[in-house]
């Protein structure tokens, strides 16, 4: 069997058209009812927060060129102490403006940020993305995302603090990882799998500045990363979204030449499975090694650009 075939059958199997509706356009987001949130708040026992966004900028920033065209934040003024009244001593007012790509830190990727023979997901044309951004599966959608949220720690289920450059993470590694937090995945859970990656941009400063072992290069690639079989586990387990703590999520290099990146159409076209990447996991992780519990509540809801392939998300995980 060759790679394309050995996709097309997992594609025929996880492919969810149909399933919420003929005109869905949230997918798997679906999942997430009352039920689940309530699962979510019921994980909360310290109330203790943890941030798991990179920081928006242009000096720090993650993008060195790896995707043509997605640019780093950048930030500029556009008033700075002007006057709002004749007294100039009484009121003054500074602002700034960005320009930045939507998909340039930790961000998800909308449903409609791929798509292959000329569909995307629940059989929506590809011609729906215009220059004008998607018409049909844009991230304005997903008004909230936010339920239960399992920490797959990958690296630390290894005994390793990062995977190996390329390492092809399989069913049976997310099987180990879930094992090691004693946790069973639940439908409408939002996974976020470790693979320690983020260990190569150095932790920040207290001026938010990156760390001196920052290595952005190697951050971005080869690095490990989800394979086309995984695809069937989320399936199986009606996870509602899954994020990883790297630029592609899957595997890069990708596991065969023919097929570049294979788990974007699985998750986005087929399943209707939004995805994230860059997720800060370190500090998270390690509270959960601390205490043994590996679910908490997230909120990692995207900022509503409208007919955005994408969003910015500053998701924040409370145990």
């Amino acid at each position: 069997m060759t790679a394309r075939q050995r996709f097309d059958e997992v594609a025929r199997e996880v492919r969810n058209w149909g399933r919420w509706g003929d005109d869905d356009q949230l997918g798997t987001l679906n999942l997430i009812d009352g039920a689940a949130r309530r699962r979510a708040a019921a994980a909360v026992v310290t109330g203790v927060a943890y941030p798991l966004g990179l920081p928006l900028s242009e000096r720090e920033g993650i993008q060195a060129g790896f995707v043509p065209g997605r640019v780093n934040p950048m930030r500029t003024m556009i008033a700075v102490n002007e006057p709002l009244s004749d007294d100039a001593e009484w009121i003054c007012s500074s602002e700034d403006v960005v320009v930045m790509a939507l998909q340039c830190a930790t961000h998800w990727d909308g449903l409609a940020h791929v798509s292959y023979g000329g569909l995307l997901y629940n059989g929506q044309p590809a011609s729906s993305v215009t220059s004008a951004g998607a018409r049909r599966c844009g991230i304005h959608l997903v008004t909230t995302l936010v339920g239960r949220g399992v920490l797959l720690d990958v690296a630390r289920a290894k005994g390793a603090d990062v995977l190996e450059p390329g390492y092809p993470i399989t069913a049976e590694d997310l099987d180990e990882a879930a094992a090691l937090a004693r946790v069973a995945v639940a439908p409408g859970d939002i996974v976020l799998v470790r693979t320690g990656q983020m260990v190569h941009l150095g932790r920040p400063g207290p001026d938010g500045t990156a760390g001196a072992k920052r290595d952005v290069i190697r951050y971005t690639w080869p690095t490990p990363g989800l394979t086309v079989g995984t695809a069937r586990w989320f399936a199986a387990h009606d996870v509602a979204a899954v994020a990883t703590d790297t630029l592609v999520l899957e595997v890069f290099p990708c596991e065969d030449d023919d097929l570049y990146l294979p788990v974007h159409l699985l998750h986005l076209v087929e399943m209707g499975l939004t995805q994230g990447q860059n997720f800060v996991l370190d500090d998270l992780a390690a509270a959960c090694a601390e205490d043994g519990r590996y679910t908490f509540f997230l909120d990692a809801t995207p900022l509503p650009f409208t007919h955005g392939l994408g969003s910015p998300v500053n998701p924040v995980a409370v145990r």
